[in-house]
């Protein structure tokens, strides 16, 4: 059985391919048309998807959107008429746009679909999932669990903000759910948008900002906007948001109680933002952890799979995993809505087919993540020689040599092997490579090679066997969304000057041996490389370490700032000629910047809108 899962129409768009129950291909369409999360029909991804399955829409039993656009509209509805006649420049603005398009999204998708097929059944292969259950789906049926709670935390769905399932075998049974406006993610978008930044794209930022302060407005938050349980469930006061009616996520009540207006876009950053980033921060791990607890002695399920763009929230993920409450925690890559359209095929498969589930081989069942396209050498070599590029073939095994003699020279490296990583993170096939135990590195790579915000942390991958070695961990973290501290004998203690410095004067201090991925707080955001899901990564990875003594590398996004991660050996040319990354590997095609043609660098720093 066949069955292609999209999602579309709101951010990060993309599509995947299930055959009799095996995850065939994922894609963000964004990646296809480097337009940063691309809400467009994700025509690219399903041509992809099509191709890597050698299939057409003839062949498909099933093509499943990832969620319910007339629930969708009943909400904006109701909302509406709660608070009208508040909100009506909002809703002038809405409506038209869904009686033109959004409200017949099913014959939008039928055109979309006939222009791949002219003669595709719709009326009996286009299902809708709804918005959580896809989440859902997408966090259970690939994990290596056969029972587990299943909680889904995003800004909105149809309805739900916040759902609980339980996952059986092939079943998935919905027993608990929050409803719109009360939302989670909404409440972070909310300080998102406050700190300067942009919303269902900057919240990482805030994330990262928020070791660099202290959480003295935590009380603030729990005494005015958020209404905490004990069991972890909530209510929001409306009275300091605009997001329901409004075109901004805040208003002027929310202002005052904060002491001034929202923060500009590229406005500097002061301590107060840094400050204001810990305290949503520690309000949503409290959150979390109330929820969790509870439905863990609710349920006496041991395991516990996450969704939703809540669950990209890494921080609050390891401390669910260190508190214990559960006993293992899978968390799905691709957990924001391009993942809907993962859990929109499994849903129509397991659910709707009433399929049994397929056998779980390795850590899971998502093939580590690597689901998009890959190139031959033949293919590559062929494009860079167009591009007009300077490149040596090597052997694998010079490859390697080059990539670590680069690497302990201090050289950032754009790492480009294998399939392209499904969800936010570069998992070691679109990757910038560095020396964590460079003290400047950090500041080199976001200045000068990603063109962002100096206090933004990077990631360490790590080689799974040695990883509790280096960090306070002991579980796979395959897909970095998982933070742990670094073990106390790899730290570097602060003098007694470096221990009264506070917010972003913490950033140049090193603070462990590997300081170019150690974060203020002495935590990291830990991949753990595994030889059965990337072998070239960890062999990488091994070559390092026997000559280094480290198995550790930086590991970022193969992309500047407000770019998508690259696709292409074309896009990782371009964006090697338009940073300061010195070194190129793709595939076995070795390149070095100082032996390309002048003429081709380009300026990268101005090429993309800020994210």
């Amino acid at each position: 059985m066949r069955i292609l899962g999209i999602s579309a129409f709101y951010h990060d768009s993309a599509a995947a391919f299930i055959q009799d129950g095996h995850i065939i291909a994922a894609a963000q369409e964004e990646r296809f048309t480097r337009k940063k999360h691309d809400a467009g029909f994700p025509k690219h991804a399903i041509s992809y998807c099509m191709d890597q399955a050698d299939t057409s829409m003839d062949q498909i039993d099933h093509v499943v959107f990832y969620d319910k656009p007339f629930l969708k509209f009943e909400r904006l509805l109701e909302t509406y008429i709660a608070y009208a006649p508040k909100g009506f420049l909002s809703f002038k603005m809405a409506i038209p746009i869904w009686l033109k398009e959004k409200l017949f999204q099913k014959d939008f998708l039928r055109k979309k679909l006939q222009s791949f097929d002219p003669s595709f059944d719709w009326q009996s292969k286009l299902l809708f999932a709804e918005h959580h259950q896809s989440h859902a789906a997408s966090a259970f049926f690939p994990s290596p669990f056969d029972e587990a709670v299943v909680l889904t935390m995003d800004g909105v769905g149809e309805w739900a903000t916040t759902s609980v399932a339980i996952g059986k075998g092939n079943k998935l049974d919905v027993i608990k759910e929050m409803h719109f406006p009360h939302s989670l993610g909404l409440l972070y978008s909310a300080f998102t948008y406050y700190t300067g930044f942009k919303v269902n794209s900057g919240e990482y930022k805030v994330m990262g900002l928020a070791p660099y302060g202290e959480p003295r407005f935590k009380d603030t938050i729990l005494d005015n906007l958020i209404d905490l349980k004990p069991d972890g469930t909530f209510r929001l006061d409306q009275q300091f948001f605009d997001y329901c009616t409004g075109l901004r996520m805040t208003n002027d009540k929310f202002d005052a109680l904060f002491g001034g207006p929202a923060r500009k876009a590229e406005e500097l950053l002061t301590q107060k933002h840094m400050d204001l980033a810990a305290s949503i921060q520690a309000v949503t791990e409290e959150v979390v952890l109330r929820m969790t607890r509870a439905l863990s002695r609710e349920t006496r399920v041991e395991n516990l799979c996450l969704a939703g763009g809540v669950a990209l929230n890494c921080v609050a993920n390891g401390k669910v995993l260190r508190d214990g409450s559960f006993k293992r925690l899978w968390v799905q890559p691709a957990a924001g809505d391009a993942g809907g359209a993962l859990g929109a095929a499994l849903c129509a498969y397991h659910l709707f087919k009433d399929a049994p589930r397929v056998a779980s081989t390795g850590l899971d069942r998502m093939a580590g993540s690597y689901l998009g396209p890959a190139y031959s050498d033949d293919e590559i070599a062929k494009r860079l020689t167009t591009a007009g590029a300077d490149f040596t073939l090597m052997t694998e095994e010079q490859v390697m040599e080059n990539t670590v003699t680069a690497l302990i020279n201090g050289k950032a490296v754009g790492w480009f092997q294998g399939r392209m990583e499904f969800g936010p993170r570069a998992l070691g096939g679109r990757s910038i490579l560095a020396d964590p135990r460079l003290p400047s590195m950090q500041k080199t790579l976001n200045l000068r090679v990603k063109y962002r915000e100096s206090f933004r942390p990077f990631a360490p991958s790590v080689i799974r066997e040695d990883v509790t070695e280096w960090f306070e961990l002991n579980s796979d973290s395959p897909y970095m969304l998982i933070v742990a501290d670094v073990v106390s004998q790899r730290r570097r203690s602060m003098s007694e000057h470096e221990d009264t410095l506070f917010g972003i004067q913490k950033l140049n201090v090193p603070r462990s041996e590997i300081p170019a991925v150690t974060h203020v707080d002495y935590s990291a955001r830990v991949q753990t490389v595994h030889r059965e899901t990337n072998p070239r990564y960890h062999q990488l990875l091994e070559k390092f370490k026997a000559a280094t003594g480290c198995p550790v590398l930086v590991n970022t996004s193969f992309n500047v700032r407000g770019e998508p991660i690259v696709c292409t050996p074309d896009d990782a040319f371009r964006c090697f000629m338009g940073s300061d990354i010195e070194v190129l590997v793709i595939g076995n095609c070795f390149l070095k910047k100082e032996d390309q043609d002048p003429a081709l660098k380009l300026d990268y720093k101005r090429a993309f809108e800020l994210d």
